[in-house]
């Protein structure tokens, strides 16, 4: 059964697409092909659940053609929109797969995706992981994995000898960042309490992590995130894919959340303490100022619930 999977991006979309595809791959005879943006091809090179990754770059006509070509090349018996975009629909569209699966009109973040599905699927869980799963059980899996299956990677970087916090202050949308000032705040804080802060980013981000005085910067791509974040007593994270890395590698940690909703967006597996201001307004409109809520979030609370866990952590 040759099955098709549309995830294009971002880092924690895919990965919390994982555990659909896992359980995608228990049908028996499933081979499982994944489309998806190459920025993001890292996080499943090896996966013994995808049996073929085809890049699509939109940006560059090259990549949309030979993906065009490949999917045009290959019989699918079902496809499955995990994205529920035009765009993404429109792979679907192009693989012309025998039957196609994706969300029911009103749940797809873009409706008209829906009118390339041959099965709409009106999801009923909550969190954004078990939505894809029920959209994988409508493509005709049983047999359900809530696994996260991600790579070892090499460090990249240098880190402290000693035990400590990691987290990447970046989002993608300003709105769900955590001020830079409450970062420096909580290294200090930290720092009296034995324990380094590790701000992580891309190189391009290094003035904007340079600028939290007192903490660790490291600069890495998605290995050296993996390998850190595998590596760091606890973590602190905000509605981005780093966070969605730490969960599914069940790490523990403090999670800051804002105009976003936690039971819908939040860190999968309960190792995670989730903070967010009771007068919060749920909101998915991306914003360029960081929201209200999450500046109630103060440093306090966060290094009081971080100590818990790296007690706990050293202990073991």
């Amino acid at each position: 059964m040759n099955i098709l999977v549309v995830r294009l991006g971002a880092m924690g979309d895919i990965i919390h697409a994982l555990p659909a595809v896992a359980s995608l791959k228990q049908i028996p005879g499933a081979r499982i092909a994944w489309v998806m943006d190459p920025r993001w091809i890292p996080l499943v090179e090896g996966n013994p659940d995808v049996d073929e990754i085809v890049p699509l770059n939109r940006r560059d006509w090259n990549s949309v053609r030979e993906c065009w070509s490949r999917l045009r090349g290959e019989h699918f018996d079902v496809a499955v929109d995990l994205q529920g975009l035009l765009k993404s629909a429109a792979v679907i569209a192009a693989a012309g797969a025998d039957r196609t699966v994706g969300f029911e009109r009103g749940q797809a973040r873009e409706s008209a995706a829906a009118l390339f599905y041959s099965q709409k699927v009106l999801t009923k869980s909550v969190h954004v992981v078990d939505r894809y799963i029920e959209l994988a059980v409508a493509a005709g899996a049983a047999n359900l994995r809530r696994s996260f299956w991600l790579p070892h990677a090499a460090p990249e970087g240098s880190l402290p000898k000693r035990p400590f916090v990691f987290c990447c202050p970046l989002a993608g949308w300003r709105s769900k960042q955590w001020p830079r000032e409450y970062y420096v705040e909580l290294a200090d804080r930290l720092a009296a309490a034995g324990y380094p802060l590790v701000v992580n980013g891309p190189e391009g981000a290094r003035a904007d992590l340079d600028s939290i005085t007192g903490a660790h910067a490291h600069f890495s791509g998605i290995g050296g995130l993996v390998d850190a974040t595998r590596r760091a007593a606890t973590v602190v994270g905000v509605d981005s894919g780093p966070l969605h890395l730490a969960a599914a590698l069940g790490r523990p940690g403090v999670a800051i959340f804002g105009p976003t909703d936690p039971a819908r967006n939040g860190p999968y597996g309960g190792t995670f303490t989730v903070l967010r201001d009771p007068g919060a307004i749920t909101t998915y409109k991306r914003s360029e100022e960081t929201d209200p809520a999450m500046r109630a979030v103060r440093p306090q609370a966060v290094f009081d619930a971080l100590i818990p866990k790296l007690t706990g952590e050293v202990a073991e």
